[in-house]
Parts: structure tokens; sequence; C-alpha cells
């Protein structure tokens, strides 16, 4: 179905419908050069989209750089990086610092102990 009639089903304009193509929230045309046909699982993408908004009360825009973040690694990295610089986000303990900190742990259970005993 084309456009027109596909926004008439998704309850939204041609405009939004197309907005919401070039941001990258619909399937890519299956042939290259062919105009856009709208099938069930096109529409159902929309919908679905259309649903996490509702849900995340996020706009069609921060959707789809969530996608981006989920689909770029250096996209993903760098809004990583950011979450770290402004405390969103922890950085990783590694394998080693929580063996550090286990046996410091024990340690201070062990002196503990032993000046209970004295």
């Amino acid at each position: 179905m084309r456009i027109t009639e596909a926004a008439k089903r998704l309850g939204m304009s041609p405009r939004m419908l197309r907005y919401r193509e070039a941001l990258g929230l619909l399937p890519p045309v299956r042939e290259r050069g062919a105009h856009r046909r709208f099938g069930e699982e096109e529409l159902a993408a929309v919908a679905q989209g259309v649903e996490l908004e509702k849900r995340f009360d996020v706009s069609p825009a921060e959707l789809a750089f969530a996608l981006r973040v989920l689909s770029e690694p250096s996209v993903a990295q760098a809004v990583r990086d950011l979450g770290l610089r402004i405390g969103r986000l922890q950085a990783p303990r590694r394998a080693l610092d929580f063996e550090k900190e286990k046996a410091l742990r024990l340690l201070t259970q062990n002196r503990g102990q032993a000046s209970n005993r004295t």
C-alpha cells in the first residue's frame, strides 16, 4: 500500500511517517531505488515504535538515537564514556580488583578475630 493509506491505518500523517522513515525507524526498502510500499511488516514495525515511544515517553528522534547506540559501537562507546564521566554509570570492576577487595576483607576479619582472642 502507498504511504497515504499506511499513514491512515496507523493514525498519523504521511509527513510523520516520512519523518520516521528518515530517522531509520522503518525496515529498509526491499528493492534498491524502488518506492516504498507498506505491507503488514512495515505497519507492525511502525506501530511497535510508536508503542515504545508512548511507554517510555520518548520522541521518535530519541528512539532512533537509542537504536544507533545499540547498533553502532563507536556511538555506544561515546555514550558510555559520557555516562561514566557524569556518574550515571560505574566503571566495570576488574576481576583482580574484586580478588584484592576480597583478600582485604578476609585480612580485616582475621585481625578482628585475633584481637578478640588476646
